[in-house]
């Protein structure tokens, strides 16, 4: 069975990130284990997928059709803290991603971090800057309406 821990706690909680941009997510773990594996629930897929085990040797193990250029786990000298490199992000990487642990017949699950957005690349950001002068003379006359 699953159960969440606050014995692996995870920064950040909540990532946006922006297309073919990269993220980490660090797992820190008050508890005696023998590696850490990284899952991922889709809310779209409605699935819970196994994305890779890191052993306390570093030796790392990936789950079925999951990519080794994509994600990376990097462990602390001291095995107390683990990160998750995910990089060429897309809209598909959305999801709620855990660290864990295994305890006897439990995996321990951590508090959780979400990806929550992966956002399209600015088509030209050149614009934005006059975008802005429109926006505050309409403000202005709505004022002055109102006023008058």
């Amino acid at each position: 069975g699953f159960c969440t821990n606050l014995l692996l706690v995870q920064t950040p909680e909540n990532i946006l990130a922006q297309t073919n941009s990269k993220t980490e997510i660090l797992c820190k773990l008050k508890k005696e284990h023998t590696g850490v594996y990284w899952y991922r629930w889709s809310q779209e897929r409605q699935n819970f997928e196994f994305l890779v085990f890191s052993s306390l040797l570093g030796k790392a193990t990936y789950g079925t059709n999951i990519s080794q250029d994509k994600f990376s786990v990097h462990g602390g000298s001291s095995h107390n803290s683990y990160s998750l490199h995910i990089s060429n992000l897309h809209a598909s990487d959305n999801g709620t991603y855990y660290c864990s642990v295994s305890q006897s017949s439990q995996l321990l699950l951590g508090s959780r971090t979400r990806l929550v957005d992966v956002l399209p690349l600015p088509r030209k950001t050149t614009r934005a800057p006059f975008s802005k002068k429109p926006v505050r003379c309409v403000t202005k006359r709505k004022a002055y309406s109102k006023k008058g």
